[in-house]
């Protein structure tokens, strides 16, 4: 029989294809006119500037479970990373009238060098050695199936004979912290919080939420090994590698086409009902939101009602925000050493971040939004004409519906729908960039706006504009992620299975939830 795939995001595309070279018949059905979800590239502003639409930084991809297996016959097509040896992130801000910068580098010995206090420099190499022993457990944790009680004990069983009772217990104390309290308990000085506060964005969480504590080290340990990979070219070569291993593999790619409903008889999946009509299947992996997936896909199933009420509950994070920029040239920073940073953060840590986050969740426009400035044209510069660059901007602070300013000077009458409300924001995050990288303005040769409601509209799985799939907070992660009954990739109808951001072990470009659900499927464990 055949497996359906419905939704070809990072998940669906890797999970199809490892299904297929498995020697499973597999369709893949996308409702946008091509394959990626918010994987995406394009000349959006001018001829000859190429930007990542969305997501554009591989670090997860290339580590993860899915690469080692698909790796290699994505490079026989095509794909291509490039990267920077030496750095990889940077922190920008001014406080109290004093201007601070510190960066991170591909050698942890020489980021700690920067740091004013001695004994930071100690603590930040000693977080990294913690790491160390922690790491098998930690992405033990995030490329399983924690919502399975066997596996969950296997792996607590294995993490206490290699940590001991006092190490496991270290771990678990800091994955139930936030990331400003971890930072205040291991640092005295402001480096390693301007350094890496901001990349807890990056996962859908804030300052001041749990597990936090947990993922600061993973972020620093994952970008000294691993660096920021992007495709060379832009990720439309990523996608056209997948679609070429897809095709090779024998997938069925059905573009164009929304799946309406998963028909079930008798309490198991017999197929697929699309806009084009009725696919016949035995198993079905979904790549959608929980409310897509039980109040739609499955609304006409009566063995989901729990599941029905859980998705009712699921909440979204914050909304985001994508810029691109087609410069005559690229940034002049005052601090000339942030010219070669991949990713640079305004954002002076858990401080400015912090309060950014409040404000957005509390429905305002932030005064000063961590502002995410990728400088994609410096580690490749096929992406922009000689002399040129590209500007990428990320802010991941934003509400969906803005009940208002914190600023107190931008109407937001008409929300995203307002033309006004969009360049006076855009303003705010350009004078932001001026201040730290001046003339940038009139650079500016192009500009291309993503609104939260533009991320809608793009991809249905981006409630509220929230890009990440949902919010990361404790109560729906890990092993509660989506929600409690529903964390297991498995669904109550025999043959369907939930899949991408909104489950274990979240958002991404890790391929985690699509690939374990495969590897499930290939090795027969499905119970």
């Amino acid at each position: 029989m055949t497996t359906v795939v419905i939704g070809s995001g990072i998940n669906g595309m890797v999970a199809a294809a490892e299904l297929a070279l498995a020697g499973r018949e597999v369709v893949l059905v996308e409702r946008a006119p091509q394959i990626g979800g918010f994987i995406a590239a394009g000349e959006r502003t001018l001829p000859g500037f190429v930007h990542d639409t969305y997501s554009s930084w591989h670090p997860l991809f290339v580590s993860g479970a899915a690469f080692a297996e698909l790796g290699d016959a994505l490079a026989e097509r095509g794909l291509n990373y490039s990267n920077n040896d030496t750095v990889v992130t940077a922190s920008t801000a001014e406080v109290a009238g004093s201007r601070r910068t510190v960066i991170g580098y591909r050698d942890p010995a020489r980021t700690a060098e920067a740091f004013s206090s001695p004994q930071d420099r100690d603590a930040y190499l000693g977080m990294l050695e913690e790491f160390g022993p922690r790491a098998p457990f930690v992405f033990g944790a995030l490329g399983a199936e924690l919502g399975s009680n066997r596996v969950a004990a296997g792996l607590g069983w294995k993490a206490l004979r290699a940590l001991k009772p006092k190490g496991l217990e270290s771990l678990a104390r800091d994955a139930l912290t936030s990331g400003r309290g971890y930072l205040r308990r291991n640092f005295t000085g402001w480096e390693a919080d301007q350094l890496w506060t901001a990349w807890l964005l990056h996962s859908g969480l804030g300052p001041d939420q749990a597990t936090g504590g947990m993922m600061l080290p993973v972020f620093a340990a994952a970008m000294h090994q691993f660096g920021l990979p992007i495709v060379t070219g832009g990720v439309g070569s990523f996608l056209t590698a997948f679609e070429r291993l897809l095709r090779d593999s024998g997938v069925e790619i059905r573009t164009s086409e929304e799946a309406e409903e998963i028909v079930v008889v008798n309490g198991k999946v017999s197929g697929v009902r699309t806009s084009s009509g009725f696919i016949a299947a035995d198993t079905v992996l979904a790549s959608v939101s929980p409310g897509a997936l039980y109040d739609t896909l499955l609304g006409a199933a009566p063995q989901v009602a729990a599941q029905r009420a859980g998705a009712q509950t699921y909440r979204p994070g914050r909304a985001a925000m994508q810029l691109h920029f087609a410069l005559d040239r690229p940034l002049q920073w005052e601090d000339e050493a942030l010219s070669e940073v991949p990713l640079v953060h305004l954002s002076d840590g858990a401080g400015s971040t912090g309060i950014a986050c409040a404000q957005a969740e509390a429905g305002f426009l932030p005064t000063t939004p961590t502002v995410v400035v990728g400088q994609q044209s410096a580690v490749d510069p096929s992406r922009a004409p000689e002399g040129k660059a590209t500007l990428w901007l990320q802010l991941q602070e934003v509400p969906f519906a803005p009940i208002g300013d914190a600023a107190e000077k931008i109407d937001v009458t008409g929300g995203w729908d307002s033309a006004d409300l969009r360049a006076r924001y855009v303003d705010r995050v350009l004078d932001r960039l001026e201040h730290f990288a001046p003339g940038t303005r009139e650079t500016v040769l192009a500009s291309d706006i993503i609104a939260p409601t533009d991320l809608l509209a793009a991809n249905p799985n981006a409630i509220a504009g929230d890009p990440y799939g949902g919010s990361a907070e404790l109560d729906q992660n890990l092993r509660w992620r989506p929600f409690p009954g529903a964390a297991e990739h498995k669904t109550p109808v025999a043959g369907v299975w939930h899949i991408g951001a909104a489950t274990h072990p979240g958002p991404g470009l890790g391929a985690g939830s699509g690939h374990i659900v495969a590897q499930r499927l290939i090795s027969g464990k499905t119970r």
